[in-house]
């Protein structure tokens, strides 16, 4: 598996707020780095400090790294994709019956061209299955009932329950798995992303009690290999996350860009074994923009079938997002209004799906 790969600097950042001051910055990069991932629970402190300013070295420079050896089973991984394929094979009728629109808390399925996360887009040549938290089935805290909900949720402004399909055994079961595994990981990603904002690693901790984490299955059909109008209806059009990191397993088709400053598209390519970590808009609100906050999109030339599966990762939904002390400045002041996590995502969700 290739090293990290060093990102050159150029950009002396003296104004900026203390995390910054000195540091050189370049978001014109070329490449996305590869981090290892090995040391990430690590008992000795040195070498989850290492890991630490790697992953800080990605989130100013790039907002997107891959992460090896990340711990999640090929086997959990292959079992939420076939699940995820059973699911978009399904007649378009049954899937709509779970539709989007008609939960309060998005979510449930989408369909082609429903989603547009570029406002001067014409919708996403995409179909997706949305699901937020709720316990393993065979924990003791599942609860079921006849409307296949659980009711155990985060509460905030994007609280609601999973709607779940009929009649397709084990899909639940192997989408649940594949979650948790991601939850897992992020929870393990959470005191790093502290220790690069030269924070405590516990700073986290007590925002990341009800995990505010949203997952989706995405199915993106081949498209012509020329552009569609121009870039306005493609895969996914041009957009930024909304949480604070995307977990992204994507499969060997190929086909996510990112931006980096110059405006370039670079292609964040499959390497097989890893997860592609992206950060996202609550990172770059909260830590003043020292965290970047990367554009990026996904075109499916390829004449397959493309799948994917990311989980947007948050802080539980009544958080505030403060700004973090070591990234404001009297020379860099706060430069975002305080609002809750939850809040913040549900107002980017309803432009998505204009709400």
């Amino acid at each position: 598996m290739s090293e990290h790969i060093a990102i050159m600097s150029s950009t002396p950042m003296n104004g900026a707020g203390p995390l910054l001051h000195g540091l050189c910055v370049d978001s014109t990069f070329e490449d996305i780095p590869v981090i290892d991932f090995t040391d990430g629970s690590s008992s000795d402190f040195a070498k989850r400090r290492a890991l630490a300013n790697l992953i800080r070295d990605a989130s100013i420079n790039v907002g997107f790294f891959y992460l090896a050896n990340h711990g999640i089973s090929e086997d959990n991984i292959s079992g939420a994709l076939e699940a995820g394929k059973r699911f978009f094979s399904l007649d378009t009728a049954r899937k709509i019956e779970l539709n989007i629109d008609k939960s309060t808390s998005f979510k449930g399925y989408t369909a082609l061209l429903q989603e547009n996360v570029n406002p001067t887009g014409l919708g996403d040549l995409h179909e997706g299955f949305d699901i937020g938290w709720e316990p393993l089935i065979n924990s003791p805290s599942f609860t079921d009932d006849d409307t296949h909900t659980v009711r155990k949720i985060t509460p905030g402004a994007m609280s609601g329950t999973n709607s779940w399909p009929k009649n397709l055994p084990g899909f639940r079961e192997a989408v649940l798995t594949y979650y948790h595994d991601a939850i897992k990981l992020g929870k393990l990603l959470f005191p790093l992303f502290a220790l690069a904002l030269d924070l405590a690693e516990d700073f986290f901790d007590d925002k990341t009690t009800r995990p505010a984490a949203i997952m989706r299955l995405l199915h993106y059909p081949p498209q012509a290999s020329k552009i569609d109008n121009e870039d306005r209806q493609i895969g996914i059009g041009e957009h930024t996350d909304y949480e604070c990191f995307t977990l992204l397993w994507q499969d060997s088709v190929g086909g996510l860009q990112v931006k980096n400053a110059a405006g370039k598209w670079i292609d964040a390519v499959h390497i097989p074994g890893t997860i592609v970590v992206n950060l996202g808009d609550q990172f770059a609100r909260w830590t003043n923009d020292v965290f970047k906050s990367t554009p990026h999109r996904a075109i499916n030339r390829s004449g397959q079938e493309r799948y994917s599966i990311p989980l947007f990762f948050g802080t539980n939904y009544d958080v505030l997002l403060d700004p973090i002390p070591t990234c404001i400045s009297p020379d860099s002041p706060a430069k975002y209004e305080v609002i809750t996590a939850g809040d913040y995502v549900k107002s980017r969700l309803e432009a998505t799906y204009n709400k």
